[in-house]
């Protein structure tokens, strides 16, 4: 997996999938993942996408297997997360770039999206929120006196099984993806991810939407889902200048994996028309 070193000293890792025609100048889309989790999660979209753009995945620092970062609670800031994309950016020559982020992916979207306006070609949001309310931190918690207690308790794997039913999946799932689900999260060192659950209940870019140019493409569980409310839609809608919600079958959270092909559909038909390009097969 190649790699690109942050201002900090942490490596970056990101993998490229591209099955685009060699003579052409396909753009490039970014996938950023959420909560916990690494690129690996897009695997079943990258086959809709990568035949029509060049698909980034970076693993937000200090994920996956590859390392253990050291002082993970002042590394883990949403300051470092937009300084490692400009970092990823830059070191693979990329002006603008189509972002489409899942949950938390999509929060640090709407961060980057307001903070460097004229790198965001155009941004795609999977389910994500706002904020992280109060309410979700507490179905989070499953029972412990907080959501860092659940996870220092049950560990990353634990957890995710425990919360996996709450919000993210419907009941009827395949065991067998929910058992592969959460031990791909459990890769993950424990204390990187509970600094990223303190870093969670506090973020918010409601400050930046005002700021973001690239038009806005919203994904949802329908009602919203567990994470989101018509008080956040509400706020989209009043300060981002060109915003498309678009509420999907599911009530559960994690759309993009519950409906991959759909979702790569919006997000391929959505980059496409700005970008003046088909994306069909002729």
């Amino acid at each position: 997996m190649p790699q690109v070193l942050s201002h900090d000293g942490v490596p970056l890792h990101y993998d490229i999938h591209d099955y685009t025609d060699p003579w052409r100048q396909a753009p490039t889309l970014i996938l950023q993942h959420g909560f916990g989790r690494s690129g690996r999660f897009w695997y079943n979209m990258i086959p809709y996408l990568s035949r029509f753009y060049k698909v980034v995945c970076p693993t937000l620092r200090g994920l996956g297997t590859h390392w253990q970062m050291p002082d993970p609670d002042t590394r883990i800031t949403a300051e470092n997360y937009i300084r490692d994309l400009i970092t990823l950016l830059d070191h693979l020559g990329l002006e603008t770039v189509h972002y489409a982020g899942e949950s938390l992916g999509g929060i640090i979207g709407m961060y980057l999206s307001g903070m460097h306006p004229k790198r965001v070609r155009t941004l795609s949001l999977f389910a994500a929120p706002l904020i992280i309310s109060e309410e979700t931190r507490k179905t989070f918690a499953v029972g412990h006196p907080n959501w860092q207690e659940a996870l220092r308790a049950l560990g990353v794997g634990g957890w995710s099984n425990a919360v996996n039913t709450l919000t993210r999946f419907p009941p009827d799932t395949d065991p067998k993806m929910l058992e592969w689900f959460s031990a791909e999260m459990s890769k993950s060192n424990l204390d990187v991810v509970i600094a990223m659950s303190r870093l969670a209940g506090k973020v918010d870019p409601s400050p930046f939407l005002d700021k973001i140019e690239a038009p806005v493409l919203g994904l949802y569980p329908d009602h919203g889902g567990a994470l989101t409310s018509n008080k956040q839609f509400e706020v989209l809608r009043k300060h981002i200048r060109d915003l498309r919600l678009i509420h999907l079958r599911s009530r559960y959270h994690m759309v993009q994996t519950l409906e991959p092909a759909t979702c790569a559909k919006h997000v391929l038909y959505f980059c496409s028309e700005f970008d003046g390009t088909s994306c069909r097969e002729m």
